[in-house]
Parts: structure tokens; C-alpha cells; sequence
């Protein structure tokens, strides 16, 4: 078998398509190029082969997600990566399987992460991983019947538990066969308020040590993706993202899905546009750093008086911003297609004026936080050297934002892939080498200062703009209708990491299909790395540190 070129790029090396086709060799059947990378179909049994190629001899060391779907005549995976050096050197490994047999061969032994996403890929789509080390559901119940996202599926087929009569689903759990156990079987959750919403972690014990994780999501699937299936390109879909992290961060997730239409649609938003999107995309940032420092501080040690309502008080002050802006509090659906909704409020000073207030007093506030917090000493002891996820580990499983940042992985959509008016800003990368809980903390608290350095730029920017320049929307069609078959991948930095969105286009105003790559989902799945063999509350901390929301990770 050819494989071509056998040398290894230097770090950040970016190579031709040439030599990418060089390195598959005749592992490649056929070329797919999608609008935002070089695509190359292989064959269902080569793709470990292949994948092992491009991580280790060609750089793409980020499996950044995985879409599965089905056609008329196969189905069809998707491998999207990317380099955690140049986030916009990108390549699809597209794989086909017969629609009688859709059987491939997983990812999962090169890349750590691919576990979770073809378990989501067999569980809404159909398609098998022969060698995958635990393939089974992962959104919906272990019963549930068929698979929602392939196109044989009876949704009016009634869904039938088959557990035995009174039996318990968990009693392998509890005890070993055949003998005594000296370990103990563990639920935390899904209702306990340090799981960040409905997660339920199935936690193992040998004594006081915790020595197996695994987290039970789907308790919040709503199958986000069908419903934008559904929905038109123009108007029908943006209200969606904001219902998937819905606690502060609606302009970010607006933004993924603004910016894959836009590359797919090839539309140009005007400049002062994207200022005001910037702009409001480092509010939310801000807004869901203190909701995470504070529920942070409550899981750790129980500090509601102070710490919890102290960030509640100044993410408050943002939400009223945002509120001023947008007209909502949290489901802002501010972002168009092509721009924003609207200008600022008028009268524009009094906006001017509260946002600077707010800015010029976050300093002060920052340093509080790091008086009462960070610089606490059992803050530090629940958090220094707990939760350890090393840089290798963060990358195998696909982990970005905060959390791989403060693991020293230096990866920031908004610098490594620019949108917005991020290029055109004065503002620095976050990252700590700490690679535990508390690096993870520190990570945030310094972002929202970069954040807050941003918002300032931008205020001058659009106080500063001809008026009769301030364009808000670009000239966008009343009905989408991208070409058919036309797909892209695009992603930004939102405040839990690499949110994504691939959309292929079937030729009408709705999507053939569309894919939410959830950074929390990712994220996630690094919590066994970081609490085994550690404490509960050491993993109660930990879990806590990744920020979570539940239903942007089960969608």
C-alpha cells in the first residue's frame, strides 16, 4: 500500500492538498472537498490507518467532531480535524458505508474522543464501529427502538421498555458475580445540584477512592439537530442556539450557527456588524465566567452568601447590557442571518456611558474575587493539584476553551481561525500551565479582563462610526437556498470552547443536515482522566472546573 511522503512536518507546518493525497495514497477513493477543507473518501476498513497517518506524520492532532449521516443509497462519517498549532489547516476524512451493512472501522483507538461521538453517531444515525471499545446508546434509554436521525425511522412507532418486572437495572452494578466486593457502587445525580443540570455520574469506590466515572447524559436531549433539520436557513433556525448553553452564552452559540450559513451561503457581513457581534459575544463571555466562578465556589466550599451572589450581583449588571441590546435577558436571538437585528439603543450615549460604568468598575471586582477566592486557603486545597488533565490527555479527547487552555494548550478560535473583528483587536490568549482545578479557574478570571479589553476597543470603534456608515445587515435573499451538496464545517470560540456547526445543503431552504459540534460534550468526557483515583469531593470539584451545561452537551 502507497503512502507517499514519509516525513514528519515541523510543528504548524501546513501541507498542500498534493502531499495530503500523497500521504493517504491509494487508501483515498475519491476526493469530497467540503467549502472549509480538502475532503478524502476511504474505505471503512482503512480508517484507523489513516487517521493515524494525519495525526502522527501529518499534524492533525484535534478530532474536532464527528457527523454521521444517511443518504439515499449509503451512510456516511464524517471525521473533521484540525491542529491544535493552526486551527484553520483543516481535513475531512469522509467514509462511506452500504446502506444494508453500515459497518466501519473506529476511530476510537487513534483518537481518545472519537468514543463519545460515534457512540452518538450509532445512536441517532444507525452506523456501527466493529472495533469500538463500548458501542452502545448514549442520548436515549439503552431501550429505546430504532434511530432518529436515519431515514427508515418511525416516529409514531411506540417505544416499549423491555426490563424485567421488578428486576434492577443496576444490581451488576452493586455486586460483583461470583464473590465479595470491596468496592461500592455510587449515583451522583441526575438531581443534585453539584452536576450542573440533569447528569447522572455512575461513580465506583474502593473505599474512599473513586476508581471508575462514567457519566450518564441525554436526561435534556431535545434532538436539536432534527428540529434545525426543519427549520429554514433564514429565520426558522437562529432561535435555536441560544436553547443549547442557556444560561449566558446565546450570542456565542448565534455566532456558530451565523457564521456556518454564511460561509455556505458566501455572505459578507458588513464591518460595523461585526463589531457590534464581537462586541456582544465577550459580554456573554463574561456573564457565564461569573456564573461559572460562582457555582464553582458553591461546589467547593459551599459559599452562597458571598462568592455566589457576589457574581450573580455583576453578571447582573451584563445581563441589563445585554438586556439594552438585545431586548431579552437570555433567549436574545439578536444575530441575522448577515448582521445583527438591530443598532444600539438609543440614545446611544446613556449605552456608551453604562457599559464603560460597568468596565471601569470590573477591575476592582476582579481583585475581590481573587481576595476572597483564588488567594483562599482551602479554596487552593480543594483545587491546587486535584483534577490534573495533562496538555496530551486534554488534546487526545478533544477538550478546548478554559479547560485546555488552562491545561497550557494555547488554542483560541477568535486568533487561530479569525471571524468578527477579532484580528483587527489588541487582546492576548489565556493559558496556564497548572493543568488542574485550580489553573482552570484562574484561566477564566483572567479572561474576562482580555474580554473586558475587547469590549473597550469595540465601544471606541462604534462611538467613533460615521453615521451614515453604521450598517447593520448585509443584503441578504428572503429564502436561502444554498447549492446542493455544498458543506462546511465552521466553528468559534465560545465560552466553553470550539462550538461547531457542519451544515450540508440538499438545495432547498432547509438544511440536509446540521451538526452541533457542543464543546461541554467533548469536555466531558476528560472527567474519568481527571477524577480517578482521586476523592468524591475532589471529583465533585473537578466536574465543577469543566463548566458544563446540560443541555448544550445533550442537545
Amino acid at each position: 500500500m502507497s503512502t507517499g511522503i514519509e516525513q514528519t512536518p515541523a510543528d504548524g507546518e501546513t501541507l498542500t492538498e498534493d502531499e495530503l493525497e500523497a500521504l493517504i495514497g491509494d487508501r483515498a477513493i475519491a476526493r469530497d472537498d467540503h467549502m472549509n477543507a480538502p475532503g478524502f473518501v476511504v474505505n471503512p476498513d482503512e480508517v484507523q490507518s489513516v487517521l493515524s497517518d494525519l495525526k502522527e506524520r501529518a499534524g492533525y492532532d484535534h478530532l474536532s467532531s464527528v457527523t454521521a449521516q444517511e443518504y439515499e443509497d449509503r451512510y456516511e462519517s464524517i471525521y473533521h480535524l484540525k491542529k491544535y498549532a493552526d486551527a484553520s489547516d483543516e481535513v475531512s476524512v469522509v467514509v462511506p458505508t452500504a446502506s444494508d451493512d453500515p459497518v466501519s472501522e473506529s476511530a476510537e483507538p487513534v483518537f481518545r474522543t472519537a468514543d463519545w461521538h460515534e457512540r452518538e453517531a450509532y445512536d441517532l444515525v444507525g452506523i456501527e464501529y466493529a472495533d469500538h471499545p463500548d458501542l452502545r446508546r448514549i442520548l436515549l434509554p439503552e431501550t429505546w427502538q430504532g434511530h432518529p436521525l436515519s431515514k427508515g425511522y418511525d416516529q409514531e412507532k411506540p417505544q416499549v421498555v423491555t426490563l424485567s418486572e421488578h428486576a434492577n437495572p443496576l444490581e451488576s452494578d452493586h455486586r460483583e458475580s461470583g464473590g465479595e466486593s470491596d468496592t461500592m457502587f455510587l449515583n451522583i445525580g441526575p438531581h443534585h445540584p453539584a452536576t450542573h443540570g440533569v447528569l447522572h455520574v455512575e461513580t465506583v469506590l474502593d473505599g474512599e477512592t473513586v476508581v471508575d466515572v462514567e457519566p450518564d447524559i441525554g436526561y435534556l436531549h431535545r434532538c436539536e439537530e432534527q428540529m434545525c433539520q426543519q427549520g429554514t436557513y433564514r429565520h426558522q433556525i437562529m432561535p435555536y442556539p441560544d436553547r443549547w448553553d442557556y444560561v449566558s452564552s446565546g450570542l456565542l452559540n448565534e455566532w456558530s450557527y451565523a457564521r456556518a450559513i454564511e460561509d455556505l451561503a458566501d455572505i459578507e457581513v458588513p464591518e460595523y456588524a461585526q463589531v457590534i457581534r464581537t462586541m456582544g459575544a465577550e459580554l456573554c463571555r463574561i456573564a457565564s465566567h461569573m456564573l461559572a466562578l460562582g457555582t464553582f465556589a458553591l461546589d467547593v466550599y459551599g459559599e452562597f452568601t458571598a462568592i455566589f451572589q457576589y457574581t450573580f450581583r455583576d453578571r447582573e449588571v451584563v445581563q441589563d447590557i445585554l438586556e439594552d441590546l438585545t431586548g431579552q435577558r437570555m433567549m436574545f436571538n439578536y444575530f441575522r442571518v448577515g448582521g445583527v437585528a438591530w443598532d444600539l439603543p438609543e440614545p446611544r450615549e446613556e449605552f456608551f456611558e453604562k457599559t464603560r460604568d460597568f468596565l471601569d468598575e470590573l477591575p476592582a471586582k476582579v481583585a475581590e474575587y481573587n481576595d476572597m477566592v483564588t488567594s483562599n486557603e482551602i479554596f487552593q486545597t480543594r483545587c491546587i493539584d486535584t483534577g490534573v488533565l495533562e496538555p496530551e490527555v486534554a488534546k487526545d479527547y478533544g477538550c478546548t476553551g478554559p479547560v485546555a487552555r488552562g491545561s497550557g494548550v494555547d488554542y483560541d478560535l477568535r486568533r487561530d481561525d479569525p471571524y468578527g473583528y477579532y484580528e483587527n483587536l489588541d487582546w492576548d490568549v489565556v493559558t496556564r500551565d497548572g493543568c488542574d482545578n485550580y489553573a482552570r479557574v484562574l484561566t477564566r478570571m483572567e479572561e474576562v479582563e482580555e474580554s473586558a479589553k475587547i469590549i473597550q476597543q469595540c465601544l471606541d470603534l462604534l462611538e467613533d462610526w460615521p453615521e451614515d456608515d453604521r450598517e447593520v445587515q448585509a443584503n441578504v435573499p428572503r429564502t436561502l437556498k444554498p447549492d446542493a451538496d455544498a458543506e462546511t464545517y465552521r466553528a468559534v470560540e465560545a465560552a466553553k470552547g470550539e462550538l461547531g456547526i457542519y451544515i450540508r445543503s440538499d438545495g432547498t431552504d432547509k438544511p440536509g443536515r446540521f451538526k452541533i459540534r457542543s464543546p461541554c460534550f467533548s469536555n466531558l468526557q476528560a472527567l474519568g482522566e481527571m477524577a480517578e483515583g482521586e476523592y468524591i469531593p475532589d471529583l465533585v470539584a473537578s466536574l465543577g472546573s469543566l463548566d458544563i451545561v446540560l443541555g448544550e452537551v445533550d442537545r
